[in-house]
């Protein structure tokens, strides 16, 4: 019984052993809530990537904040307007013939609102096609030329006024300043109107001529009888000398050829004008009217005159037109002034004078600019124009000719 029993439990045995082989492997027994909590991610993968920003466009560029400078905005390039148009046009090819016009009233007063079928202009007769219509101020380089062979009360009236002449100018104008009597003198040369350079032009005070130079005497410059080499004329002096009021040198001519020359060598973009403060009188100079004007036409300088002294006066005016023999040239301001393009301002009194100096440089800054395209030809030739106004009842001023530029080699 006993034997059979350990029979009974060794097959029992056997037979757990075969039915643990073939059930599935249990399933884990659970977890504790403290046991399925993750362990501590490393600082890597618990930082998520960054998401990069969208690239703004060029445009939409953030502005710096309002208590803190930005850089310089640059601004976007656009059509360039006219007076850009002129300067490379003229850079580019020399036949594009550019004609500043001032326009008055009957009653000398500047006239604005034209526009561009308002003109009309002509080289040679022919009517050209205007290309280049603008009324936009220009910066001024000017040239004063002050005659110091005036004179000495008419240039002491003249002093008086240079304060006024150096408020005639803005801080965008740049002047010089030119003397000439028996020789030309550059005094300042060209620089903005600052406040240092308007005293210097203050301080440029002159003396003018004060009356003839005595000649040496003899048998001719000796006056009424004489006893042994004496005048028996106690006003005469000793040894029969007189004096003679001799016309000295006026180098008109020299000065504005001078200034000229300089002129010729600043920016293009800029109006260049002579301002003449004279009597307009002309004796000694090397360079002749000609030669003077064809400088002026070619590098499109005007010349404006204060015409004071003699000159102003009306009577005297007309008289200096004729000129006598060897009294040298009378008044060449009307001439260079009618070509160029320019004004001249009789003027006698000092107010007068002051007013003169603000109406030349508002007059040639204001102005009508007109250009075309002429045909090339010889340099040398001389070429008429003529601008004419659709409008009745007012005055035209602008060059009455040119002389081309030589056409400059391609590059």
């Amino acid at each position: 019984m006993l034997r059979t029993a350990r029979w009974a439990w060794v097959l029992a045995l056997l037979a757990g052993t075969a039915m643990g082989q073939q059930s599935p492997t249990p399933a884990a027994p659970q977890q504790s809530a403290q046991e399925q909590l993750p362990s501590a991610p490393t600082p890597q993968n618990n930082v998520p990537k960054p998401v990069p920003p969208p690239t703004p466009p060029p445009a939409l560029a953030p502005l710096p904040p309002a208590n803190e400078p930005g850089p310089a905005a640059t601004p976007p390039p656009g059509p360039p307007n006219e007076r850009d148009q002129m300067m490379y046009t003229m850079r580019v090819t020399s036949s594009f013939v550019v004609v500043p016009v001032t326009v008055k009233d009957l009653r000398g007063h500047l006239v604005e609102g034209l526009g561009r079928s308002d003109f009309a202009v002509f080289e040679e007769g022919v009517q050209q096609q205007i290309k280049l219509f603008t009324s936009d101020p220009f910066p001024l380089s000017a040239a004063v030329v002050l005659d110091i062979g005036l004179p000495d009360q008419v240039l002491r009236k003249v002093n008086e006024t240079l304060p006024a002449l150096a408020a005639a100018f803005s801080q965008f104008d740049e002047i010089a300043f030119y003397t000439f009597g028996n020789s030309v003198k550059k005094e300042l040369d060209f620089s903005a109107v600052t406040e240092r350079y308007a005293n210097s032009i203050k301080f440029l005070k002159k003396e003018g001529q004060k009356g003839g130079a005595p000649v040496a005497g003899g048998p001719l410059g000796q006056s009424g009888p004489s006893i042994n080499g004496k005048s028996v004329d106690p006003s005469v002096p000793p040894g029969g000398n007189v004096y003679v009021n001799y016309r000295e040198a006026h180098v008109l001519n020299d000065a504005i050829l001078a200034a000229a020359q300089d002129l010729a060598t600043r920016p293009r973009d800029r109006r260049k004008l002579i301002f003449v403060i004279s009597d307009g009188k002309e004796v000694g100079s090397r360079a002749n009217y000609a030669q003077v004007l064809k400088v002026l036409l070619s590098n499109a300088i005007s010349v404006y005159g204060v015409a004071v002294g003699d000159s102003a006066m009306p009577l005297v005016r007309d008289l200096e037109k004729v000129n006598a023999p060897f009294s040298g040239h009378g008044d060449l301001l009307p001439r260079y002034t009618k070509y160029t393009g320019g004004d001249v301002f009789p003027e006698f009194d000092r107010n007068a004078i002051e007013n003169a100096y603000a109406h030349v440089t508002e007059q040639a800054r204001n102005q009508y600019t007109l250009g075309y395209t002429a045909k090339a030809g010889p340099s040398n030739t001389y070429r008429t124009i003529e601008v004419i106004v659709h409008r009745p009842n007012l005055k035209v001023h602008a060059k009455d000719g040119y002389y081309p530029l030589p056409i400059a080699p391609s590059l």
